[in-house]
């Protein structure tokens, strides 16, 4: 990651863990860039997770959080990008395989079912684990 800057995007089913996730890497003195929504009124996901994906491709942020109700729609969105490799992680051992296995450039949670304590956690996780390389290369070469 050229960039040491995090990227954070939510919608409004998002918007309450986003909050707390800010908070968090403020409070561990990590960069973040916050993409929006600032409120928890409805709005639609793809106008958040597209400006945070395309800064991924671009290398303004270096890696990202996003944050939607079950996450699976800002998954789904920033896949669509090339270069962007989002997984939904809802617990500490997905967090750490996909970046270990998949270099995932995005972290994806979602709001409504994990806890902050849950969240810190799969983002501590995510952040210091390494990718390693090797036969996974591989298969990122094939995506």
């Amino acid at each position: 990651m050229a960039s040491k800057i995090i990227g954070v995007a939510s919608d409004h089913a998002g918007f309450p863990l986003k909050q707390f996730v800010l908070q968090y890497l403020e409070e561990k003195g990590l960069e973040y860039k916050d993409f929006g929504t600032y409120s928890d009124r409805s709005c639609d996901y793809p106008d958040f997770a597209h400006p945070l994906a395309e800064d991924i491709e671009s290398g303004v942020v270096g890696c990202g959080i996003g944050i939607c109700g079950s996450g699976e729609g800002m998954a789904m969105t920033l896949n669509k990008h090339h270069g962007v490799r989002a997984g939904l992680c809802w617990n500490v051992e997905i967090a750490h395989l996909i970046r270990q296995h998949n270099n995932a450039n995005c972290l994806v949670l979602p709001g409504r079912f994990i806890t902050n304590k849950e969240a810190a956690a799969i983002i501590d996780e995510y952040l210091k684990t390494p990718f390693e390389a090797g036969r996974h290369q591989l298969r990122i070469d094939k995506m």
